[in-house]
């Protein structure tokens, strides 16, 4: 890897990795290489940009603490808005830098299976970084996690029609899976989060949660038990790495 690139990995690794996330380096040609002329990123191809990544422990190690951190303050979506906020801390840790941050909810992607946590795990965003230009970055050939045609039909149909089980999670046995609480949370549709968080708005009387479900990123389930939330927030509970967002 580049010196340059191993440089700017290890400070925005500093930023991320103690809150649950992990980053990797490409380079925006590797990404256009895959899609249509109109979804290519409009940046010279030898661009640098990160892929951040949450992993399970992202929800005890960055959003309860947040939580915490902003019980005061107006929230709509608490993930989102939580790992806005880590990216803006990325920002601030490089301000010599130009930088271009997408997130997640700005973006579509389908099943990805991680090797080590299988689909326990979500893509939260790219830090693009015009200006800096890695043309000698050697690509790293992803791991075939799912390498044959049954074991992709399998995982395809339980990410499409059986996402409400959690199952395809578990295409390959992971090292860690989302705890029971953040099951609970993900399982809750988004209009009703911040009452299972007990951070409803004042104007708002806190309703229990209902149905449905969503997979990984994005579609909810029902949270059967939402009084469990008056934890979360907790400081015994929510016990940040550091001192807090």
């Amino acid at each position: 890897m580049e010196s340059k690139v191993a440089e700017l990995k290890q400070k925005i690794e500093d930023t991320l990795c103690p809150f649950g996330f992990e980053v990797y380096p490409f380079q925006v040609a590797w990404y256009n290489a895959l899609l249509p002329t109109a979804f290519h990123l409009p940046l010279p191809g030898p661009t640098l940009a990160f892929l951040v990544l949450s992993t399970p422990a992202m929800f005890d190690r960055a959003l309860k603490p947040f939580l915490h951190s902003y019980q005061l303050q107006p929230l709509t979506d608490p993930v989102d808005q939580c790992v806005a906020y880590h990216l803006g801390r990325v920002r601030e840790s490089l301000p010599e830098l130009q930088m271009d941050v997408i997130t997640d909810y700005e973006h579509i992607s389908g099943v990805c299976i991680h090797p080590r946590f299988g689909g326990w795990f979500a893509i939260r965003g790219v830090v693009l970084l015009p200006g800096i230009e890695v043309p000698d970055l050697p690509p790293t050939k992803p791991i075939d996690c799912v390498p044959t045609r049954t074991e992709r039909i399998t995982l395809l149909e339980g990410f499409n029609f059986h996402w409400r089980d959690w199952t395809y999670r578990d295409a390959v046995t992971p090292q860690e899976r989302y705890s029971e609480e953040q099951k609970i949370y993900f399982s809750t549709p988004p209009a009703q989060r911040l009452a299972l968080l007990g951070l409803a708005q004042p104007s708002e009387e806190p309703s229990s949660a209902s149905s449905e479900l969503l997979f990984t990123t994005l579609i909810p389930k029902r949270a059967k038990n939402p009084s469990r939330a008056s934890g979360w927030l907790h400081p015994r509970v929510s016990r940040p790495v550091s001192p807090g967002p």
